[in-house]
């Protein structure tokens, strides 16, 4: 969502994480209905609507309601926004601080042919090989509950058929 812009002309306008926000921010952190931004003269005032991972300026939270000026950055949930007054912005302007090139995907013929870049994960990546001990213990774990079943299943007959 970098760089992405809502002009605020409306008294007030509602962000949230649903589709029946005018301003709608698709991030898990963000609540359904999180807070609304109010026009109010030359004031900007956003009030929190009890949104679940809060609502912050300048790294502050509130709750209510708080006036947001031009240049101050207002955090819901983990998405930061910055109110920009609508005169045009200087040469030199800031850069923005979480911008990445993400890689070109695989084209088709690659997948045809496998000749597709490699892709490498860190161990500290939360896409790392997942370690399958767990499994390897669950299935253990099964097998030998089934064979005690499966004994347990044989004494029983055996005994009903010796009439015991």
């Amino acid at each position: 969502m970098t760089g992405l812009t809502y002009e605020l002309k409306a008294e007030k306008t509602t962000i949230g994480r649903v589709e029946d926000n005018a301003f709608q921010i698709a991030e898990s952190s963000v609540s359904s209905h999180h807070c609304e931004v109010l026009l109010k003269g030359t004031d900007v005032v956003v009030r929190d609507l009890d949104s679940t991972n809060g609502s912050f300026i300048e790294g502050h939270q509130f709750t209510g309601e708080s006036t947001l000026k031009p240049g101050q950055i207002l955090r819901l949930g983990q998405v930061q926004l910055r109110l920009e007054s609508g005169q045009p912005a200087s040469s030199s302007k800031k850069s923005l601080d979480h911008t990445m090139v993400l890689p070109q995907g695989v084209k088709m013929n690659e997948l045809e042919t496998g000749t597709g870049k490699q892709v490498k994960f860190e161990s500290s990546s939360p896409f790392g090989k997942k370690n399958n001990k767990t499994a390897l213990i669950f299935i253990a774990i099964s097998v030998v509950l089934g064979i005690v079943i499966i004994i347990f299943l044989i004494k029983a007959n055996q005994q009903v058929g010796t009439g015991q």
